[in-house]
């Protein structure tokens, strides 16, 4: 059985990836992303010694160190080994949908997903009077992942300069109300689409987000019924592998940020004792396995 891990090299979450499939097949291949050359008229994608074409199945784990519309390139990749009959989790038309952050959040409010108030604009002037309806937002990019690059802003003077400076490097902004969610947020996570763990991130200090690139750290909790039901309705339009639901409890009820691209293996493991990366391997071997 030959199974490859797409992901980042020294990456905690694609290491333990490799580890798992190691340990159940005896091989140990992670695969860069930027390493790969596909050759179209022979439909043999390479990297170093290894033909993707020939893999049981690969596994993405991570496309990238950071997100970025480049990344959706790389994923077109995988579609074309995918449409070659090499069987890919999650599928790369799956994670195309949800990379984008606009592509996600139009996903989950056409079937009725609660997210905290949103405006997407072009317009300096529309996102300014959106900031002011909401009081305070966020400003994220459309490829992120931590929090990175997102901007907490306040209905107060000099926040028309702030938005103008941040379009320069996003065209497209897009500004969220900025919600009360205690000091906590959710990840829920589900592995085939059923559910397995959820874990809490806890904000420290005065940190206006849960990330840990930001100070959080995790906390185990257990969800309410309704919640995990809530998650498993968001993730279930994308058909993902793997992934973990970003969830906020508020006095308004749940409200779901955003479904996870790729997901994480250490705050499940951290509270829970579970090894995600191990059933994540169960179900894909599962699904290969004559």
């Amino acid at each position: 059985m030959k199974i490859g891990v797409i992901g980042n090299q020294g990456g905690w979450s694609s290491e333990q990836l490799a580890d798992a499939v190691a340990a159940r097949t005896g091989r140990r291949i992670l695969i860069s992303p930027d390493e790969i050359c596909l050759d179209l008229p022979s439909g043999r994608a390479r990297c170093g010694a290894h033909d993707l074409s020939g893999f049981d199945a690969l596994m993405i784990k991570k496309i990238g160190a950071r997100y970025s519309p480049d990344l959706l390139d790389r994923l077109e990749l995988f579609r074309y080994l995918e449409g070659r009959g090499v069987k890919v989790f999650s599928s790369p038309l799956s994670l195309i949908r949800v990379l984008d952050r606009l592509s996600c959040t139009i996903t989950l409010q056409l079937a009725g997903i609660p997210m905290p108030p949103t405006t997407v604009t072009e317009s300096e002037e529309d996102a300014l009077e959106a900031l002011k309806a909401y009081g305070t937002a966020i400003l994220k990019p459309l490829y992120t992942s931590k929090a990175r690059g997102m901007v907490h802003l306040k209905d107060e003077a000099g926040a028309g300069e702030i938005i103008r400076s941040y379009k320069a490097k996003n065209p497209i902004l897009y500004l969220q109300k900025s919600i009360a969610i205690g000091d906590r947020d959710l990840g829920i996570a589900f592995v085939g689409g059923k559910y397995l763990a959820t874990y809490a991130r806890s904000r420290q200090g005065g940190s206006w987000n849960t990330t840990t690139a930001s100070g959080g750290s995790y906390r185990a909790f257990d969800p309410p019924v309704e919640v995990v039901e809530l998650a498993r309705r968001a993730q279930a339009l994308f058909n993902l592998s793997f992934t973990c639901v970003d969830v906020a409890l508020t006095d308004e009820g749940p409200y779901v940020f955003e479904v996870s691209a790729f997901g994480g293996f250490r705050g499940i493991l951290e509270t829970t004792g579970i090894n995600a990366a191990d059933r994540y391997v169960d179900h894909v071997m599962e699904r290969i396995m004559p």
